[in-house]
């Protein structure tokens, strides 16, 4: 990737959330001295208004911005963007009540596992901006041929915004409630500190695991078929593990609160993560060099939960 075109999707990506941001702001600085419909309803309907920001400023604008560019690189980056820039707004809306520690804890909290995320993200991409867009995406775009320009709005957008909203609504309870801290809060904070750890660890094994077997690819030498050392060896998944772990912490939040039912939101997510394991286990057993190793540890190793391998390892690992 050229270094004009990586500064390019830097610069746009920065860019691209401004229209919701500036709106925003403006709507904090006039809603009290103005009574205009519209503003009535910005205040009145917080959730709702987050949803109309990410339809136009998400779906529509990202979608247009990755037609052009035939890549739809740019949402796995705000992956981690978004869920920052919700928190902000939920706790800053005008309607928002809320106890300051556990806001604080929260804020605290959300800002460590996106700059997590965001550092494997790059690590991961080399330190570029839109080198490549996910290879879900890259499949889809073969598959649907030419009626993808249509078809990625749903798929890749308007799924995005179900997810995303869905999954950080305890956000938005922990900004509409003021209710004391209380011990599920520390607990609650702990399991979110539990998958952002995690999640850490299980990338950055699999990123050197990655840059091991790209050395000896470059060197003729045969490379290592599966990664089954470090948390890897308890888990096929611990890194979708560590993340599934956050955002389950995140509902205790809302539960504590009394709005359990936000729960809906991570399990959709977590049923999606599911669907997203058995597609990458396939693209696995596609490769033919891995094949018969990743199916051994595929019956040897929990899938995502952590866990012993069963007596069929340990034999293994006697014989050898």
């Amino acid at each position: 990737m050229s270094r004009r075109s990586n500064l390019k999707n830097a610069v746009v990506a920065f860019l691209v959330p401004l229209p919701s941001i500036l709106f925003y702001l403006y709507f904090l600085s006039h809603f009290q001295s103005n009574c205009a419909p519209l503003w009535s309803w910005c205040f009145h309907h917080p959730l709702l208004l987050a949803n109309v920001f990410f339809f136009f400023n998400v779906n529509v604008l990202f979608w247009l911005i990755g037609f052009i560019q035939s890549s739809n690189w740019m949402i796995d980056l705000y992956w981690m963007v978004i869920p920052v820039l919700l928190l902000h707004y939920y706790a800053t809306h005008p309607l928002a009540q809320f106890d300051p520690w556990r806001s604080m804890i929260v804020t605290v909290l959300t800002w460590v596992w996106s700059i997590r995320l965001a550092h494997s993200y790059f690590r991961r991409e080399e330190w570029q901006w839109g080198a490549r867009e996910d290879w879900r995406f890259a499949d889809m775009r073969l598959q649907y041929g030419k009626h993808w320009w249509w078809i990625s709005f749903f798929s890749v957008y308007v799924s995005q915004q179900i997810l995303l909203i869905g999954i950080c609504l305890p956000l938005y309870v922990v900004h509409s409630v003021d209710k004391p801290l209380n011990i599920w809060d520390f607990v609650a904070a702990g399991v979110c500190l539990c998958g952002i750890v995690i999640g850490y660890l299980a990338d950055t094994q699999l990123h050197n695991f990655v840059i091991r077997n790209t050395k000896l690819k470059e060197l003729g030498k045969p490379m290592v078929p599966n990664l089954d050392r470090g948390l890897w060896r308890y888990s096929r998944h611990p890194n979708y593990f560590g993340e599934q772990l956050w955002w389950w912490g995140m509902t205790v939040f809302s539960w504590n609160l009394g709005h359990g039912w936000t729960c809906v939101g991570c399990l959709i997510n977590s049923m999606c993560l599911a669907y997203v394991t058995f597609l990458v286990e396939q693209r696995m057993l596609k490769q033919e060099y891995r094949a018969e190793a990743y199916r051994l540890y595929q019956k040897t190793t929990s899938v995502w939960v952590p866990w012993f391998k069963s007596s069929a390892i340990a034999v293994k690992d006697k014989v050898t």
